[in-house]
């Protein structure tokens, strides 16, 4: 008997502000106005992916002290976009980045229970870390953590804000059959939270979500950062799209989940990737290369090989070699407010010197051809093949797509690759539930029983 074939769960993102986002393009829209996040969302619905995720930056990336050109466009608050989606869908999942070092578990946990009760159990919260003076000058607590304490407090806010969650229990409403409605019972939101980082007690108002709790999600790279993830999150944002390192990372995730008593099907790892669909392979490859060298101009191949660098590389010609100095991490933050993402410094640039070596590339040629997403590329057919043998391979058990065109882009993907998706029994033809939990497959945490009146 033949073993059932993996589902393949899907998410959508809207390209925000970056270099990946082709904000040149005639048919390009606008990155904040309502109508890109409606359009967008609502096409993910359409191809019934399972949610819709948004990225946040808590503040405009500068360079040497000069704000990026293409942050000059704005960042808008996360949860009101999401919110305002909750209107104009009727399944998608809405996951949002908020950053878990200068937010306080109270006002976090009522903003995504509201969000759940607002969408009908939809909602997820991506959590993130940060340590930098440099976002945290926006915010009373400064660059108050250190480093090594970053997921310290990120542990204890997911702890305390599952405890604010978990506060409504299955029998805190009761009829009242007098006055003909539901009321909460004397204790009902009562919460007592002690720890290092947080010392709350109170009455949390928003009663239980519909889904149990919202879903979490997190992105965990370092062995720390995977043990956290592989401890509390529901799914985890892979780094990995190709797949002897995809499985590797996918085993030991898993295998980290499990030791911490959790399931291995209850943690699902999701990898992002862009796409390039072609009416045949060569067409499709003519238009990659051709939309990675308008990504990838020579002044942002410099800007994204400073930040790794953290030396100033302007006099170095984008079409030259790698600069043969080495990085320099002791010196001030030459790149300020974008992720940082090399676990080693010294080691990334040698290896980038020895692609560039190896391929005959030059500096732009290196960074378009090393800090790609791990795009989809080829024809409808290819493309649906490459997602389904992949899932089917451990890779992940799923994708988080997106296009570089927005917000049209994924119009393409969803008329063309979907529909094959589903042809191989991969992809839903229709949602399963109405939460977020019931289209991924996720338990209700035992904790976490939803109210029933």
């Amino acid at each position: 008997m033949s073993t059932p074939k993996k589902q393949v769960i899907l998410g959508a993102y809207l390209g925000g502000v970056n270099h990946h986002t082709a904000w040149w393009h005639p048919e390009a829209g606008s990155q904040i106005d309502f109508d890109s996040f409606e359009h967008t969302a609502r096409t993910a619905e359409r191809g019934k992916f399972d949610f819709f995720f948004l990225a946040e930056g808590l503040a405009l990336r500068e360079r040497a002290g000069e704000i990026f050109d293409q942050d000059i466009i704005g960042r808008p608050d996360t949860l009101t976009v999401l919110a305002s989606l909750a209107a104009v869908t009727e399944h998608l999942g809405l996951a949002g980045t908020i950053n878990a070092t200068f937010n306080e578990p109270y006002e976090l946990a009522r903003q995504f229970a509201t969000l759940d009760q607002l969408s009908g159990g939809r909602s997820a919260w991506n959590v993130v870390t940060s340590f930098d003076a440099f976002t945290g000058q926006n915010f009373r607590r400064g660059g108050f953590l250190p480093h090594a304490q970053r997921y310290e407090r990120a542990e204890e806010m997911v702890a305390a804000v599952r405890a604010l969650w978990d506060s409504w229990r299955d029998d805190d409403l009761a009829a009242d059959p007098e006055r003909g409605r539901f009321v909460a019972r004397p204790d009902a939101g009562a919460f007592d939270f002690h720890g290092d980082q947080f010392d709350i007690r109170g009455t949390f108002t928003v009663p239980r979500s519909p889904q149990g709790r919202p879903v979490l999600l997190q992105a965990g790279v370092s062995p720390q950062g995977r043990d956290f993830a592989a401890a509390n999150a529901d799914a985890i944002f892979s780094p990995y799209g190709k797949l002897p390192e995809a499985a590797e990372y996918y085993r030991d995730v898993k295998a980290r989940a499990v030791a911490s008593g959790r399931r291995p099907e209850d943690l699902k790892i999701l990898p992002s990737a862009s796409f390039v669909i072609g009416d045949s392979e060569e067409d499709a490859w003519d238009r990659y290369r051709t939309i990675r060298d308008e990504q990838v101009t020579g002044q942002t191949a410099l800007i994204l090989l400073e930040q790794l660098w953290n030396r100033d590389l302007s006099a170095y010609d984008p079409e030259g070699p790698i600069p043969e100095i080495d990085p320099d991490p002791d010196a001030a933050p030459i790149i300020q407010g974008r992720a940082f993402l090399y676990q080693d410094r010294f080691d990334t640039a040698a290896r980038l010197r020895e692609v560039s070596e190896r391929k005959k590339l030059s500096l732009r040629e290196t960074v378009a051809d090393q800090f790609e997403r791990g795009p989809l590329i080829g024809t409808a057919a290819q493309i649906a093949e490459q997602i389904d043998t992949f899932v089917q391979n451990d890779g992940s058990d799923g994708f988080i797509v997106g296009s570089h065109l927005v917000p049209s882009g994924l119009d393409e993907f969803v008329d063309r690759v979907v529909p094959l998706l589903q042809e191989r029994g991969v992809l839903r033809t229709d949602y399963a539930g109405s939460t977020l939990r019931d289209n991924l497959g996720l338990p209700i945490p035992a904790a976490a029983a939803p109210a029933t009146p």
